[in-house]
């Protein structure tokens, strides 16, 4: 932030500064996203649900845990919801 900030000051109009206010917004509310993600994850965890798909209930593959601990769905299930959400629009 302290990098932006000093950009900022340096003389730039005040457009520089709402994009500048926009994007830490942007990254602050992917960051608190992902925090949720990995609270829910840990509860799955002490609840013994995690690595089960919440969709099918089949086990989620040990590669695509790795690749992305926080999912919910196996490879299958998210593959067929985004193509679901991309034949309507989504």
């Amino acid at each position: 932030m302290r990098m932006l900030d000093t950009y900022v000051s340096g003389g730039h109009d005040g457009r520089d500064r709402v994009l500048v206010d926009h994007l830490a917004d942007a990254v602050l509310q992917q960051h608190h996203k992902l925090i949720k993600k990995i609270k829910k994850t840990l509860d799955r965890i002490e609840e013994g649900t995690f690595g089960i798909c919440d969709t099918c209930g089949e086990d989620i593959s040990i590669e695509r845990l790795k690749a992305r601990p926080v999912t919910t769905q196996c490879i299958d299930c998210k593959t067929k919801e985004e193509a679901f959400e991309k034949a309507l629009g989504i």
